[in-house]
């Protein structure tokens, strides 16, 4: 027991040493799923500027449109491009050969990738785009080193320049920092990286929607059974002694 529990608090100490010499604290994401305008541009976000390469193929256009509460018209305005059919998985028209040979890798789906990085990571990585001439696309990622995606969302961002100190010896990219102008303000991007973050984390469980407002009456549920139960255990025990 002993020894386990050593093990335990050494693998946690190993993981809080790694954060700390790394130096690159995530953002803090804003995530509330339940703010269906945000998730909304998100949608519009991604479809613009992500689907061309990633898919969120867990998820049909038809429960984006059931959950987000958006008609036809809007759907293919503002989501579906192309051919596409409502009833059609949210995929990438990009072919992985296309797409390996453009970057090196195959892009990732994104159906899960809030469930299995986390929201904070996600909005770093969005934010945390900085030019670098020595990578194909001219850009690196203090989240994500040596990424071989290119910042897509340049026009809206404008180019960032790493913050570069100097750990045990080595020179490293810790943050960034504004350099040319988007067309957006900074406060008007981390909008948008929001909305983004707020999109991938419904589709990484769209279910939650409806699963977090049913919880609130089945604890309600559970503390009147509870009271019955105990008012009926006191009736059924008063005569004994």
């Amino acid at each position: 027991m002993n020894k386990a529990l050593a093990i335990l608090l050494l693998v946690f100490s190993c993981v809080g040493i790694a954060s700390a010499e790394a130096g690159k604290p995530l953002k803090k994401a804003d995530v509330d799923i339940f703010d269906l305008e945000s998730v909304r541009r998100g949608a519009g976000y991604f479809s613009q500027y992500c689907l061309g390469c990633h898919g969120i193929k867990q998820i049909r256009y038809s429960r984006i449109a059931k959950d987000l509460k958006l008609d036809a018209d809007m759907m293919q305005r503002e989501i579906m491009f192309g051919d596409t059919k409502i009833h059609d998985y949210a995929k990438t028209a990009m072919a992985p050969t296309d797409a390996e040979m453009a970057f090196g890798v195959v892009p990732p789906d994104l159906s899960l990738i809030v469930r299995a990085r986390g929201a904070d990571w996600v909005y770093s990585y969005l934010k945390g785009f900085y030019a670098d001439p020595k990578r194909p696309f001219g850009v690196n990622n203090v989240v994500a080193e040596n990424v071989a995606m290119p910042n897509v969302l340049w026009e809206l961002q404008g180019t960032q320049i790493p913050v570069v100190v100097n750990v045990h010896g080595q020179d490293t990219v810790v943050d960034v920092k504004r350099g040319d102008d988007g067309k957006l303000s900074a406060k008007e991007f981390n909008k948008v990286a929001t909305d983004l973050t707020n999109f991938l984390a419904y589709v990484s469980e769209p279910a939650k929607l409806e699963r977090l407002p049913l919880g609130k009456y089945v604890i309600a549920f559970l503390i009147f059974l509870t009271f019955i139960l105990y008012k009926l255990k006191k009736e059924y025990w008063k005569d004994v002694h």
